[in-house]
């Protein structure tokens, strides 16, 4: 387990299982404030997709908040520490227990922070519910499908959903040492020397929890892709994006054309040079920097 220090873990139950979430500590952070660490306003980080991903992905980040916000980091259902439950994950899942979870740890409007296919998620989410967001700052958020590109049509996709050879993929190719490093150095970061050691342990762990296979699987066969361009229009919460110029999955481009077609909730669009699809673990302290700016433009009034 991968805890910073001053955090401790909590969970919820939504639905589809227990969600563990790490939250600070007010007598680490806050130990002559305690009056106000009960004040403090939920700032929410969301992981994304990919073999072993967990809060820890935010780790290098949240801690940076947690003297002036309520952090709150879960797991999503089906990775880390939370529930796995052995089943075809879909799109609908992860909107209704992002939905859940805000409403069983907030009690107003909160900023959420979320990262590449969680956080197409997360427009969806605040599209069906708007009263739960304040703000979301988003990093690469894509539905892997935008714009009519299908990626469940794809190799890759297809050669996944083959019973057995699935599991052998997953067992042999992504829940290994190697498997991690591979994904992480071609797939997640501009920079493998960036790479150290924790991170690939991290991954990995998460990785081999059990039932760990169906939420990634779900995620590499295409279950949970979707074509974001067709409900960016719809978005009303106030949003920032930024989008690391090496991510592997879906170009700037791309996530320019997406926040031009809601210029009145996109207030901001940002391209961060020398970082893959993660700027939050490769570069953590650029990373802070630029949520600590959006933070302010879309949460103070004019």
């Amino acid at each position: 387990m991968f805890l910073p220090p001053g955090f401790y873990q909590r969970s919820i139950v939504t639905k589809l299982g227990r969600m563990v979430y790490q939250t600070a500590d007010p007598s680490f952070w806050l130990p002559e404030l305690d009056e106000k660490a009960d004040a403090l306003s939920a700032l929410v980080f969301l992981h994304g997709f990919g073999g072993g991903s967990s809060a820890y992905e935010w780790s290098k980040v949240f801690p940076a908040f947690a003297t002036d916000y309520r952090i709150l980091a879960p797991d999503l259902i089906g990775w880390g520490q939370s529930d796995h439950p052995a089943r075809r994950y879909q799109v609908d899942d992860y909107i209704s227990t992002i939905i859940e979870f805000l409403e069983q740890t907030c009690t107003e409007p909160v900023p959420v922070i979320a990262s590449s296919l969680t956080a197409a998620i997360v427009i969806r989410a605040a599209i069906a519910r708007p009263e739960l967001f304040q703000c979301l700052i988003l990093s690469t958020p894509a539905g892997l499908s935008d714009f009519g590109e299908n990626y469940t049509r794809s190799l890759f996709a297809q050669i996944v959903k083959v019973p057995i050879l699935d599991r052998l993929i997953y067992s042999t190719g992504v829940a290994t040492r190697e498997g991690v490093s591979t994904f992480l150095e071609q797939r997640q970061f501009a920079q493998p020397n960036r790479i150290y050691p924790e991170i690939v342990q991290a991954y990995l762990e998460s990785a081999r929890q059990p039932n760990a296979e169906y939420a990634a699987l779900s995620f590499v066969g295409g279950d949970l892709c979707f074509d974001l361009s067709l409900y960016m229009p719809q978005l009303a919460t106030p949003t920032a994006i930024y989008w690391g110029k090496g991510s592997q999955f879906t170009s700037p481009e791309v996530g320019q054309r997406l926040a031009d077609l809601n210029p009145q909730a996109v207030k901001a669009f940002q391209i961060l040079d020398d970082t893959g699809l993660t700027p939050h673990l490769e570069l953590p302290a650029v990373t802070i920097g630029v949520i600590r700016r959006y933070l302010k433009q879309l949460t103070q009034p004019d």
